[in-house]
């Protein structure tokens, strides 16, 4: 009997720490952020800061572009482009500190098969996530 029990407990020890590794590194949901052009810049509070985001021009496939934001106090940030209901793979980019509490990164958007041209943009600042949709032309 120990000989089965044994190895059944420690399976189960197993499963309950990779179940238990999952939930506390999922993400956090990101909080949805109002942005109406994103060329014109947006804003939103982080932790008492206003954040503000832009785009250097019209995102468009596979087009690089210049993502820039401006954070007071972040050290951090990132950027992520998904489409809602749809995995478009990995494609982050860590925006790098331009000074002045800036951020930029030149990135792009990954081409859509389906030709949908709504996207979302998923900011990370600091750990806290923000959700900024926008559509392409």
């Amino acid at each position: 009997m120990k000989r089965v029990l044994a190895p059944l407990l420690l399976v189960v020890a197993l499963v309950a720490i990779a179940v238990a590794g999952y939930w506390l590194k999922r993400p956090a949901e990101a909080v949805a952020v109002s942005c109406a052009d994103p060329l014109a810049g947006c804003a939103f509070s982080h932790h008492g800061a206003t954040v503000s985001v832009r785009f250097s021009k019209a995102p468009a496939p596979l087009e690089a572009f210049e993502l820039s934001a401006s954070a007071p106090g972040v050290t951090r940030i990132s950027a992520e482009f998904q489409m809602v209901g749809m995995g478009m793979g990995f494609n982050r980019y860590d925006l790098r500190p331009a000074g002045n509490d800036a951020f930029a990164a030149n990135v792009t958007l990954p081409v859509c098969v389906s030709g949908r041209r709504d996207w979302t943009l998923t900011l990370d600042v600091d750990g806290s996530r923000y959700a900024l949709p926008f559509s392409t032309r």
